[in-house]
């Protein structure tokens, strides 16, 4: 058992403004005064969660109310889940008195514990959504462009995917396997509670940077047995990548550039520019563009987060180098 002392964090840990005593909030960059401590407590929960220890795993979510504003969504959220982790355990005690009602209803009893089972019925079903989806999914590109290009490309989009899912658990936070949707991509969802901005944002980057290494792949393939066909992956896998890295809406590029201040956003933007001189891929401009209106929103970070720029530039520059050197025409350059 481990207990916070608000009164010591006199200075937010992300623009190091100072505090009041019993702040939650910080009022400049609106980051989560005990992020750290809430970090902590979720993974103990997840454990616990994981271990089947479900009375348990509630108390330790509910630890964390305290720690975060009364009506705030992370809080909402711990309410939520805290009742479906009763509501699960309370079921999980009852397995007897079902089977007293199955005899009880004669030839009906299947049919009642059917449907008191159907909540977890429907739980193992949603649990088929990632194999689905990407069945589906495989499906409509094997009929725009063939057998081997629609899988090779599938393929690719799952990896994309994956880098996003392995980062995420590698640190130790809750995520679902990724979802397919057809003609639009996919997505992992995952809880990024008190998850700080920087954090998020490598999240972010290593979808591209684990698409970056298998359309690097491709090219190998390629380079090494003249097939066309690899080439073709390789080229369609970095300049969706890379499209990808535009720093707008929900694209990865948009949740990666919140970490950074507005010089970062300048680094990056000379940095678009510059790209899309040297390589005369039209692409880059596009970033520069979303780069450029981050300048003017009220989202950037009050301190530089260099880690971030120097990863964002460097797999832009890795992506943008690799779609030069491979032989199909560029989008709108060259």
């Amino acid at each position: 058992m481990s207990s916070i002392t608000p009164e010591l964090i006199r200075n937010c840990k992300r623009c190091g403004g100072e505090l009041p005593a019993d702040a939650l909030v910080c009022e400049k960059c609106n980051a989560l005064v005990h992020a750290e401590e809430l970090e902590r407590l979720a993974a103990e929960a997840k454990a616990l969660e994981a271990k089947g220890e479900l009375r348990q795993a509630r108390e330790t979510w509910l630890r964390g109310l305290p720690l975060l504003p009364r009506n705030s969504k992370q809080a909402d959220w711990i309410r939520d889940h805290a009742r479906q982790l009763d509501a699960t355990a309370d079921a999980a005690g009852r397995p007897a008195s079902e089977n007293k009602w199955a005899e009880k209803l004669g030839p009906a009893g299947p049919i009642a514990v059917l449907l008191a089972k159907g909540k977890l019925l429907l739980t193992a079903v949603f649990k088929l959504k990632f194999l689905l989806s990407l069945a589906a999914f495989v499906g409509v590109y094997w009929a725009a462009f063939g057998m081997k290009f629609g899988i090779g490309f599938a393929a690719l989009i799952l990896i994309h995917e994956m880098g996003h899912f392995v980062d995420i658990k590698r640190r130790g936070l809750p995520a679902e396997m990724p979802v397919f949707l057809p003609g639009f991509g996919a997505y992992v969802r995952w809880q990024a509670m008190g998850v700080p901005l920087e954090m998020r944002a490598a999240i972010s980057l290593a979808g591209p940077l684990a698409g970056f290494l298998s359309s690097l792949g491709c090219a190998v393939l390629w380079w090494q047995t003249g097939n066309a066909l690899w080439a073709g992956l390789a080229q369609a896998g970095a300049v969706l990548n890379l499209l990808n890295l535009i720093p707008v809406w929900v694209l990865d590029g948009g949740q990666a550039i919140l970490p950074m201040n507005k010089t970062d956003r300048i680094v990056l933007l000379t940095a678009c520019l510059a790209l899309w001189l040297v390589l005369g891929e039209n692409m880059f401009f596009l970033v520069a563009l979303g780069a450029g209106w981050r300048l003017f929103t009220k989202d950037a970070a009050a301190h530089s987060s260099w880690r971030t720029s120097v990863y964002f530039v460097a797999l832009l520059a890795a992506l943008g180098g690799l779609i030069r050197a491979l032989p199909v025409q560029g989008w709108g350059g060259r």
